[in-house]
């Protein structure tokens, strides 16, 4: 009897762990349906026709589609074409410059025999905690660095973050073993070499993931475009596309237009399809993108956390 029980033990705690699991997975199922619903309907209403929205408002099974909304955004063309460069262009610059200062300080403050890494952790955190404000840092950038309507303000604020280098710090310490910088330390290496030959290549999860999170972060930014920059070739994709729902706002709501010509211009204009078409255009390259640096993405996050 005794060996019977202990057999049927182990298949009920199976079967029980089983169940556990399916529970967990429907649930987990059914969060993700609730998250992936606001995302469907953005495209569907994107592709949807004026007409159909106006009647039924945004539904999923829309009564006709149309590119209303896409032909409006290019009508931009040339513009659109010249500002996706720009923010192609500042995500890439920023992400890697950012990952290289961000990894390197992240380095230095990892070191134990740093006689001075305190001095630098202080002064990392501090502007977390007290900060100039948006005034302060207007004037320095405009009044004493003189990069008034400069690609580099859309660069230099966000390329490097307090959070960001802790993330890296962690993953330094408790990912990159010490005796192997000390061993390349005996073999003649200097710090640089060792840096970069060494401990640079064993951070590549730690650099995807926080790499994953400045690219978004400069993708998805406008303020400081909207703040510093003038130029039209300049300006980023976020910016163009928050103008053109502000004149499509405008031409809406304007009252120094004709009534004849307004409610003209009022039936041609595809509002809501327009205002999707514009999101879709800004999160569709992170949503392609995003799958490639998952696997990191998780990995970096989960090691400079749980083991910091």
């Amino acid at each position: 009897m005794s060996s019977v029980a202990k057999t049927v033990q182990p298949v009920a705690k199976k079967k029980k762990f089983r169940t556990g699991q399916l529970i967990l997975g429907i649930l987990l199922g059914i969060y993700t349906l609730f998250c992936l619903l606001p995302v469907v309907l953005v495209f569907i209403v994107a592709f949807s026709s004026n007409d159909s929205i106006t009647t039924k408002g945004f539904s999923y099974f829309p009564s006709s589609f149309a590119l209303e909304g896409f032909e409006y955004v290019f009508r931009y063309g040339k513009q659109l074409l010249v500002s996706y460069g720009v923010t192609i262009t500042v995500t890439v610059v920023g992400t890697f410059v950012g990952l290289l200062f961000m990894s390197m300080y992240a380095y230095s403050i990892s070191r134990r025999d740093f006689r001075i890494r305190k001095f630098f952790a202080i002064f990392m955190i501090f502007p977390m905690l007290f900060s100039g404000g948006q005034m302060a840092s207007y004037v320095i950038f405009t009044q004493m660095y003189h990069l008034k309507d400069s690609i580099w303000l859309l660069i230099l604020p966000l390329s490097v973050t307090t959070m960001n280098v802790i993330i890296l710090r962690t993953y330094v310490a408790t990912s990159v073993p010490e005796e192997l910088m000390d061993s390349a330390r005996i073999d003649g290496a200097g710090e640089y070499r060792t840096f970069f030959q060494i401990v640079l290549p064993l951070m590549k999860p730690a650099l995807a993931a926080v790499g994953f999170m400045m690219a978004t972060a400069y993708w998805n930014d406008w303020q400081n475009a909207l703040l510093y920059i003038e130029s039209e070739s300049k300006t980023p994709l976020q910016l163009l596309l928050v103008r053109i729902q502000k004149s499509i706002e405008f031409l809406l709501n304007s009252k120094d237009i004709s009534g004849s010509a307004l409610a003209a211009m009022q039936g041609n204009i595809p509002q809501y399809s327009c205002i999707m078409a514009t999101v879709i255009m800004v999160v569709g390259p992170i949503l392609v993108v995003y799958p490639f640096f998952q696997k990191y993405f998780i990995k970096g996050l989960t090691v400079g956390s749980v083991k910091g």
